[in-house]
């Protein structure tokens, strides 16, 4: 920087020998000046430089087909069973032990590829991948390496975005593959006795292992695309994908880089077990990353694990290359075959004992975006109201059993279910099965409110009651409480009256011209009737007695 001063400097003074003219003069005083200028303004951002970096995040999500037996054996797959009690004799893999293909499993996976826009492979091949665990008794885990069941597939999911967050976007995830594998054991570390014992009751049980390619760029969008992936399944029925018992997990590959330039050095952060914690992490990886490029450090392959407490990722170990698992055919299966319809099933096959692409493919259930879009087509809903209702289990099924029991109008209907009932359930951390306000009970105070048996503010009061004493009913509580509308013309111009009297300054301000005082005393007449007066009817009223 001095150095190009001087050099200006020089400059100048060799101009101003051969420029008599002032105003020339101070031309080139400006031009050089403004040239220094520019100079010193582009130096700062030469040195921050690394703030240009952006995050890269791909996916790897490994889900429990929801399956009543493992991938290769008959023993039946159930949560939290005692340790040990669900072991086959080939989950412990005795010798003289063969794997035997559960149907069930291949007829998941095709369909959750049909389902993600996936080519299934009519034939798919099983591969060892050797690593050593105490939960891992064989020494090996059957998967699919060199032709997995489907590649090249597309996720679209959904993220609300925009200043108010109301604007619903669209963006689109590729899926390299879906694969076939056995799951481990467990486990479970006892630190007071420094000993660690192993469950294998894990062991075997069907996985779908889905790659995603690295389109995401920060961690909302990756929980977004885990959530929209997370409805296909249990869609599908493929997947219960409950998180919290492990039925998803997911390692998500994390680097960072300046655009147009090649990949950074990944590194991948360990079975994340929760939509949250899965953003949490990679926005913390990415920011870390982006640290140490700063400090002029160097990132690691490396495998990390997210502490939800500290909300940090912490190292686990060096990342594993391909030669360390020694991939080789697996020797005790076949090629996994399977046909696109029955007219390519080979004779005298029996079509319920083949996987048949074209019959899985007419049993696709209807998927969350074409019912997001239905619903909006369907109910003249906004596109952030079906996004909430498919997004939470089971809404969908009761907004609609409402409209069907109500004479009120979706958009109306839509308001009390996302917000008063959903409101409620996430209050007290309920599901939609859990409600204690049945659909067709919802639709009967609706009615009450739509036929001006009673206000708005009653109807959420009435609500908040059938909420707590569950199995009474709108009309019972409206009786019980006295809660019906006051639309007794004498009883509401006797009320009107007193507040009009009681407040001449409000009443002068609206004679001067200010109408909006005018809800003011509305507000006072409601608080008086304790929100029965019909609410049309005393506007009326108090405008006739301060006009």
């Amino acid at each position: 920087m001095a150095a190009s001063s001087v050099a200006a400097s020089e400059l100048l003074n060799n101009m101003k020998k051969h420029i008599l003219h002032p105003k020339l003069s101070s031309v080139v005083r400006g031009i050089i000046t403004r040239s220094c200028r520019h100079y010193s303004q582009a130096q700062p951002r030469a040195k921050s430089a690394p703030e240009q970096l952006v995050g890269v995040v791909g996916l790897e999500i490994h889900s429990q087909i929801h399956s009543n037996t493992k991938l290769f054996s008959g023993s039946s797959v159930r949560f939290s069973a005692p340790p040990n009690s669900l072991v086959s004799f080939f989950d412990a893999s005795l010798p003289g032990t063969l794997p035997v293909l559960n149907r069930r499993c291949v007829e998941a996976a095709v369909m959750t590829g049909l389902a993600l826009n996936c080519t299934i492979n009519k034939k798919s091949l099983f591969d060892r991948k050797h690593y050593f665990y105490a939960d891992l008794p064989a020494g090996y885990q059957i998967t699919q390496l060199r032709r997995p069941i489907a590649v090249d597939g597309m996720l679209t999911y959904s993220l609300l975005g925009g200043k108010k967050r109301n604007q619903v976007m669209r963006k689109k995830v590729h899926i390299k593959q879906i694969q076939l594998e056995q799951d481990s054991g467990k486990s479970l570390h006892d630190d007071i006795r420094s000993q660690t014992l192993i469950d294998l009751n894990r062991a075997g049980v069907g996985l779908m292992e889905l790659v995603m390619e690295p389109d995401m760029s920060c961690g909302e969008e990756a929980a977004a695309a885990v959530r929209e992936l997370q409805l296909i399944l249990q869609a599908l029925g493929t997947c219960q994908g409950n998180m919290s018992e492990g039925q998803l997990r997911v390692d998500a590959n994390v680097s960072v880089h300046r655009p147009d330039d090649p990949l950074g050095i990944r590194t991948e952060v360990k079975n994340i077990n929760s939509v949250r914690f899965l953003a949490r992490a990679i926005d913390y990886e990415i920011q870390r990353q982006i640290d140490v490029l700063q400090r002029g450090g160097k990132v690691l392959n490396e495998t990390r694990a997210y502490d939800s407490k500290s909300g940090e990722t912490v190292p686990m170990r060096d990342k594993e290359g391909l030669q360390d698992y020694r991939f080789m055919p697996e020797p005790n299966l076949p090629p996994l075959i399977v046909y696109e319809d029955n007219a390519s099933l080979p004779t005298g096959t029996d079509a319920c004992q083949a996987v048949v692409v074209q019959k899985i493919r007419e049993g696709l259930p209807e998927l969350p975006s074409v019912k997001r879009d239905r619903l909006v087509q369907t109910y003249g809903i906004l596109p952030e109201h079906s996004f909430t209702l498919v997004n939470e289990d089971g809404l969908v099924e009761y907004f609609e059993a409402v409209l069907k029991a109500t004479k009120k109008e979706p958009r109306k209907v839509i308001g009390w279910v996302t917000n008063e009932l959903l409101g409620h359930l996430k209050q007290q951390d309920m599901s939609v099965s859990q409600s204690p306000v049945s659909p067709p009970a919802l639709a009967e105070l609706l009615d009450l409110q739509e036929m001006g048996h009673i206000s708005s503010s009653v109807a959420k009061q009435v609500f908040q009651e059938m909420w707590r004493s569950s199995g009474k009913t709108a009309p019972q509580i409206i009786h019980e409480q006295d809660l019906g509308l006051v639309s007794d013309t004498a009883q509401l111009h006797s009320i009107c009256q007193n507040i009009v009297d009681s407040h001449p300054d409000e009443v002068q301000a609206i004679r001067n011209g200010n109408k909006k005082v005018l809800n003011k005393l509305m507000g006072l007449v409601q608080k008086e009737t304790k929100g029965r007066a019909d609410p049309v009817l005393v506007r009326t009223i108090l405008q006739e007695k301060t006009s």
